[in-house]
């Protein structure tokens, strides 16, 4: 889930994916993880006039998630759900993040004493609340100034309004220690433009604030300047409709150009690459194209495929083509399956190791089991879709709320 631990590749520096994640997140969360925090300093609330703003506030560890915010998140939107008081709720992060996704270094050092149940209750606590966000009855509007990955994205992406800014950095780059997109990111990714779905699932490259909204993740954008404006204004406005939210953030929305390196622009070399049935053959692909090009954003790609987890790679591409013909409920309910072997090392041990050598000895290389796409057998893959046991009790997700937003 918000295991988006926060694999961070500098937005100037796309080609060396940990040395900001290594250089920015790993002492602080290494000492954060110890510390006590107060947990309604974690998540504060601000009441508008007909509003609640709501601010994710770790931000010396990208404001990522831990399973008590994500229980005082639920509350608070339940008991939002139908107070004629609030028109419509703002969430945002205190700091340079908007969420970085979930404490993984946390959720590591639980798994190594033993306590797999308090994981999957934080894995259980997110998922329902993506879903309760996706379903929600009143416009939600999350203001993603800065770094938005994996269970960030998921805590966003799913809820009626996303304004992105020149200071968005979004990424899935769950894959990168041993996971796989998750928080209703199979749902999400899969109905991208293309095969961007795949690159972004495979990958964990990063997308700007423009490429947000260009491709869809983002509903509006605005200038990071603009934004003290634009939450002034939310503080008076009066929107209990979903058309008086969109008229007024389209006011203060711009039009937005992904720069002339954006992957956007090279959808026809993303889709013949990325369009084919295996991994393997999109390795094959894209080696065979840096070959006969010399691209450099060919040979990256490839790079980036190689130092993956085989196992990982395998598993999230068959999640996201599966997410293209479900509803949201089916794939956080598939994705908790998918995690919860994950979090057991019963098949493998990858996430674990992920953590472990990307985040808390930072020693390179990972030693990922199995090492190489070739001795990845079906079965292993298989094993990460396949129905819960018996005594499993599967993901419970709130009932009685309206349809997920396409």
């Amino acid at each position: 889930m918000q295991q988006s631990f926060k694999v961070l590749k500098s937005a100037l520096n796309k080609t060396t994916p940990f040395s900001f994640l290594r250089r920015t997140l790993s002492s602080s969360l290494n000492n954060a993880t110890n510390s006590c925090e107060d947990l309604e300093n974690s998540v504060l609330v601000e009441r508008g006039t007909n509003s609640r703003v709501v601010i994710l506030n770790r931000p010396h560890v990208l404001n990522a998630l831990t399973s008590p915010m994500g229980h005082r998140l639920t509350k608070l939107y339940e008991s939002w759900a139908n107070d004629p008081l609030v028109d419509f709720i703002v969430l945002k992060g205190n700091g340079r993040a908007f969420c970085a996704g979930g404490d993984v270094v946390r959720l590591y050092r639980l798994i190594n004493e033993g306590k797999i149940e308090e994981c999957k209750d934080c894995f259980r606590t997110f998922y329902s609340f993506v879903f309760l966000l996706s379903t929600y009855l009143k416009p939600h509007v999350a203001i993603l100034d800065g770094i938005t990955m994996g269970g960030g994205a998921g805590i966003s992406v799913h809820g009626s309004f996303r304004i992105a800014t020149d200071k968005t950095v979004f990424a899935t780059p769950e894959v990168l220690i041993g996971l796989h997109p998750d928080a209703g990111a199979s749902y999400y990714l899969s109905r991208l433009p293309g095969c961007l779905g795949e690159y972004l699932g495979l990958t964990g490259d990063t997308l700007s604030g423009e490429e947000m909204l260009a491709c869809g993740l983002a509903t509006h954008y605005s200038p990071n300047a603009s934004v003290p404006l634009i939450e002034e204004q939310l503080g008076k406005l009066a929107a209990k409709d979903f058309s008086v939210m969109e008229t007024f953030l389209t006011r203060f929305g711009q039009t937005a150009n992904p720069s002339e390196r954006s992957v956007l622009h090279r959808m026809n070399t993303l889709n013949k690459c990325f369009g084919h049935a295996t991994v393997e053959e999109i390795v094959d692909s894209l080696e065979s194209e840096a070959a006969r090009t010399k691209d450099d954003w060919c040979i990256s790609t490839v790079r980036k495929l190689r130092e993956a987890p085989p196992l990982s790679l395998k598993v999230s591409l068959r999640s996201i083509r599966e997410g293209r013909f479900r509803t949201l409920e089916q794939c956080l309910d598939r994705e908790y399956r998918m995690t919860l072997r994950a979090i057991s090392r019963q098949i493998s041990n990858d996430f674990c190791e992920g953590v472990r050598a990307r985040l808390v000895d930072k020693c390179f290389p990972p030693k990922w089991y199995p090492p190489c796409l070739e001795q990845v057998p079906e079965d292993m893959v298989d094993a990460y879709f396949a129905l819960p046991d018996a005594y499993e009790p599967g993901l419970e997700l709130p009932s009685k709320l309206r349809e997920a937003f396409p």
